[in-house]
């Protein structure tokens, strides 16, 4: 058991210790995703401008038992909130006792409280045991890969399997770069967003990423005749690899 009287809570800065004890914790627990690595840290404020919250709680020996990467947001529609990761699917708090996870919360409200914030938005991968509202209005679907793409194919409905082949006898392309490929992604991207009526992210946020992080991300881009018909953004994380980012142009929709 920890000792509640030994845990401190303090703010984290950007020194590259700061920087390095605190991604060797993220690195270690098995409840951490890829966007509570510091990095993220930095994207979101050098992309948008945020105010960010990044909390540890420490032992008296200086060793970390838990952290809280937290971002400020405030809009005239939406008021001001805290939230553990915007923009991203994944974030909230990473402790590896109980006694450091209620030490956590306990923090995290006192600062919702300093900065007036109406809420803390927490977007855990797994239930905490904690007394906080939760939603379960959203769900992930993780895919485990087989071997070989023959054993993925068999896998999937037959449905599915036949789209596949008709892009394939169609001519479709398949491309996977970096840096080089962002203004095709972003093209497929911003075009799909706003045929839905959806604001889209700058590119310059997607620019900030692969800088930040050009070993975890990649950019996948589909083509027929050489003109962009879809796109994905690729993140990396240990074993997994997600797409948060994809479009497809209507356009060739058939």
């Amino acid at each position: 058991m920890v000792d509640m009287n030994a845990l401190v809570s303090s703010f984290v800065g950007r020194t590259d210790a700061e920087v390095l004890a605190w991604n060797a914790y993220v690195l270690k627990s098995p409840l951490a995703t890829g966007y509570h690595l510091a990095e993220w840290r930095r994207i979101i404020e050098e992309a948008f401008g945020h105010r960010t919250c990044y909390l540890a709680v420490k032992d008296r020996e200086g060793t970390v038992h838990g952290i809280a990467p937290l971002v400020l947001l405030a809009s005239p529609g939406f008021g001001r909130f805290l939230v553990s990761v915007p923009f991203v699917n994944y974030g909230g708090l990473i402790a590896d006792s109980p006694e450091a996870q209620q030490q956590l919360e306990t923090s995290v409200i006192e600062e919702a409280k300093a900065l007036d914030a109406d809420h803390v938005e927490l977007r855990h991968t797994e239930a905490m045991q904690t007394s906080w509202l939760r939603s379960e209005r959203k769900v992930s679907m993780r895919l485990s890969l087989p071997n070989s793409y023959e054993e993925l194919l068999k896998g999937f409905p037959s449905k599915l399997r036949s789209q596949i082949r008709r892009a394939q006898k169609e001519g479709m392309s398949v491309r996977v770069g970096g840096k080089e490929c962002l203004d095709e992604f972003y093209a497929v991207f911003s075009r799909c967003m706003r045929d839905l009526g959806t604001p889209v992210y700058a590119k310059g946020f997607f620019a900030k990423i692969l800088e930040v992080l050009p070993k975890e991300t990649r950019i996948c881009i589909v083509s027929h005749r050489e003109s962009p018909a879809a796109a994905g953004f690729l993140y990396g994380f240990r074993s997994s690899l997600e797409i948060p980012w994809a479009a497809s142009d209507k356009r060739f929709n058939k």
